[in-house]
């Protein structure tokens, strides 16, 4: 038996607004969500970063370790992957990762 979950989408921007390799941060049921362009695809996750406690993840560099997407918090630089929100250098850490998608040019994200 399947169980299929229903999940209700949030518009946070045009996708137009966004650069590549740069982020935005949005409110998403209450949660502070950062969302990421890199190329053709889309990421969200936490804007919390636990190693410095500020809510400053969208605002991070974005590039790539080994081929993976990453963001550097533009705190201490601890590098989250993008597609999984675990912590590069800090190891047992790691941030909430988000449904993201991009329907008729508006951003959308989900809880997850």
């Amino acid at each position: 038996m399947t169980t299929s979950i229903e999940r209700t989408w949030t518009a946070v921007c045009l996708a137009a607004q966004v650069g590549d390799h740069s982020g935005v941060a949005a409110l998403v049921e209450g949660a502070q969500v950062a969302v990421f362009r890199v190329g053709s695809s889309w990421f969200a996750l936490s804007n919390w970063d636990p190693c410095s406690g500020a809510a400053v993840l969208s605002r991070g560099i974005v590039g790539d370790t080994g081929g993976a997407a990453v963001v550097a918090s533009p705190i201490y630089k601890d590098r989250f992957a993008l597609h999984t929100g675990q912590c590069l250098d800090a190891e047992g850490i790691s941030v909430p990762v988000y449904p993201v998608r991009v329907r008729e040019g508006v951003v959308e994200v989900s809880s997850p």
